[in-house]
């Protein structure tokens, strides 16, 4: 009955993997790419004169927040080309798993108080929410891929108890265990 239940869990099919070759990754990577361009932009453009007429404390929660959301924008752009790059053949499924260990999807919600957040440019706060919504889903689908990889693993450990039953059956062939 347990090998019977390791092999379907073995050979299920990962909604993860499903919904990583569809098109709805595809809106997914366009969105997260294009957050990633809109960003940029911004950053280097209108940002950069909207930070310079802040008050101080308000121009350092820009600092602070405009640095968070580039880092969280580089990560997801590293994690969906990743994707894609399995998608396209040019990585296999562990090869992407071994290049994952240096994306960091942590949660990062905005540090800055409400107050002072309330003072940033409201094209910056628009900027880390969509981030941060883009985020919690590839955050979702990245659990859906790789924890299905991490119990398919250990379905395919052999149990220790498993093999001592072994060990008694080889010892006593003509017992019933």
């Amino acid at each position: 009955m347990l090998q019977t239940s390791l092999i379907k869990t073995v050979n299920a099919v990962s909604f993860g993997e499903k919904l990583v070759g569809s098109d709805q990754f595809l809106s997914l990577f366009k969105e997260g790419m294009d957050l990633v361009g809109d960003a940029a932009a911004y950053l280097d453009g209108a940002g950069r004169e909207e930070a310079s007429a802040l008050p101080r404390p308000a121009a350092l929660a820009y600092a602070v927040e405009s640095m968070r959301l580039t880092t969280r924008l580089m990560q997801i752009a590293s994690w969906l080309l990743l994707q894609r790059a399995v998608n396209e053949g040019e990585l296999t499924r562990a090869e992407a798993s071994s290049e994952k260990r240096r994306i960091h999807l942590s949660r990062q919600d905005a540090v800055s108080t409400e107050d002072l957040l309330s003072e940033l440019p409201r094209r910056l706060c628009e900027l880390v929410e969509m981030s941060l919504r883009v985020q919690a889903r590839i955050r979702h689908l990245d659990g859906l891929i790789y924890r299905s990889e991490t119990v398919q693993a250990l379905a395919l450990t052999p149990s220790p108890v498993e093999g001592q039953i072994a060990l008694l059956r080889a010892a006593f062939p003509n017992e019933t265990l």
